[in-house]
């Protein structure tokens, strides 16, 4: 089965082959081109290695991490085959290859190479179904679920998916899995998990199971529908990120109630995310992500300008002074689903999980786990208070959390046990060779 990756959209690209290639004309390409849209003729070029274990092509200006925090350039060298798509305005690289090759360099991407080899295998079974399913379905609106949004003139409620692509599978980057072609493939850690894992994905009552991940849960876990449309799945469900007797007392916090999610922030509970093990997260973290230390519990404080500011350019809403933050509905990770803005000069809700988190900073805030804190300061300023966020985990909290799972292999759980503890009820298939 082969996978079409958009690695790169713009203007104009770079790009250098390394060993030779050809083109649809049967033209020897190799060494550096630049491709303007402006200027080329072709709709599309595919370029085809002549040796393709040891022929690859490196593209200039990748960006990763898009709207995140951590957002780059980088230039990264892919195999297989490279088509070039041309509209006259921009230029769409597409990278083909197998599945397989595709798991072994998203695996590599997704955390470093070098990690535990059961927690790979895991990761490389959520990969492959996930990737598998979208395939499947690529003609269909079965598994994938457009980009939703109630507004209102009280209410905007929005909440992002994995739509489908013109021309593509999936893209390179975040919006789906990362996908940093050979560059982080550094040993053979990746490729044995993938090779163990082989054609293995995971299954609920004979459906590909949706398989969402997240860097760090915070140590509880998220509904579905709490951050994508309404359809419950009942194998991402609510729990705590630990096996123990011991964990019993919190795992009865109802953390949809205000108080309870105050509680279970600042107490910085017992869970497999809440590691500061260096190897472990090491292990899980690439280079960039490791520029951010904290991810189980984290903090944010904003003055009322600095953050009606970022809430205007964020939404395209003119709240005038922000001056109360009231959560109106948390999920069952004490994740805020609805949050009430009180401006001077208009009052709205939003939501849902990953709006809330792109409105309220400039990149993303780590999750929408946060209490809010307006603390009165001596500031001469027009404004005499601020704004603190105390928060818990980074990302949505659905489906396996990567750190979490990185310490179970730690600890010595293989990929299996692993998976039925974020994916409950969902059963291992091993379909035909892909």
């Amino acid at each position: 089965m082969k996978i079409r990756i958009g690695l790169l959209i713009a203007s104009k690209v770079e790009i250098r082959f390394i060993g030779v290639f050809h083109n649809d004309k049967s033209e020897i390409i190799t060494g550096d081109y630049t491709y303007d849209a402006r200027n080329l003729t072709a709709k599309e070029e595919i370029f085809i290695p002549e040796i393709p274990d040891s022929s690859f092509f490196e593209v200039k200006n990748i960006i990763i991490g898009k709207d995140f925090h951590w957002q780059r350039k980088e230039t990264q060298r892919f195999k297989g085959n490279l088509i070039l798509r041309n509209n006259g305005k921009d230029i769409t690289l597409i990278n083909i290859l197998s599945v397989e090759d595709y798991l072994v360099s998203v695996i590599s991407s997704e955390m470093c190479a070098n990690a535990s080899l059961e927690f790979l295998k895991a990761h490389a079974v959520i990969s492959r179904s996930w990737v598998v399913a979208r395939i499947l379905h690529r003609n269909t609106t079965n598994l994938l679920n457009n980009n939703g949004m109630i507004d209102t003139p009280n209410e905007r409620i929005r909440w992002y998916d994995d739509s489908q692509h013109i021309g593509f599978d999936v893209c390179a980057d975040d919006h789906c899995q990362r996908y940093q072609g050979v560059t982080r493939i550094t040993n053979h850690n990746a490729i044995n998990a993938v090779k163990a894992t082989e054609g293995i994905i995971l299954t609920y009552k004979g459906e590909i199971a949706d398989t969402r991940f997240s860097k760090c849960c915070g140590g509880a876990f998220e509904k579905f529908e709490n951050c994508w449309d309404d359809t419950p799945h009942p194998y991402l469900a609510p729990g705590i990120d630990y096996i123990s007797a011991n964990i019993n007392k919190h795992s009865k916090f109802d953390l949809t109630k205000e108080e309870n999610t105050q509680s279970w922030i600042e107490t910085e509970p017992t869970a497999f995310c809440n590691t500061q093990n260096r190897e472990v997260l090491s292990q899980v973290l690439n280079v960039y992500d490791l520029e951010t230390t904290d991810f189980y519990r984290w903090k944010k404080e904003y003055t009322p300008i600095e953050l009606s500011e970022i809430v205007r350019e964020r939404s395209g809403i003119d709240f005038g002074m922000i001056l109360h933050l009231i959560p109106m509905q948390r999920g069952v990770s004490g994740r805020i689903i609805r949050l009430k803005i009180v401006g001077s000069k208009r009052t709205m809700v939003i939501g849902k999980e990953l709006e809330i988190r792109r409105i309220l900073s400039r990149s993303h805030l780590y999750s929408s786990a946060f209490t809010i804190t307006k603390e009165i300061t001596s500031s001469s300023t027009d404004s005499n208070y601020k704004f603190i966020f105390h928060g818990a985990g980074w990302g949505h909290g659905v489906g396996l959390c990567q750190i979490g799972a990185a310490m179970m292999a730690h600890k010595g759980y293989n990929y299996k046990d692993i998976l039925h503890h974020y994916y409950r009820d969902c059963e291992l298939l091993h379909i035909s060779r892909l």
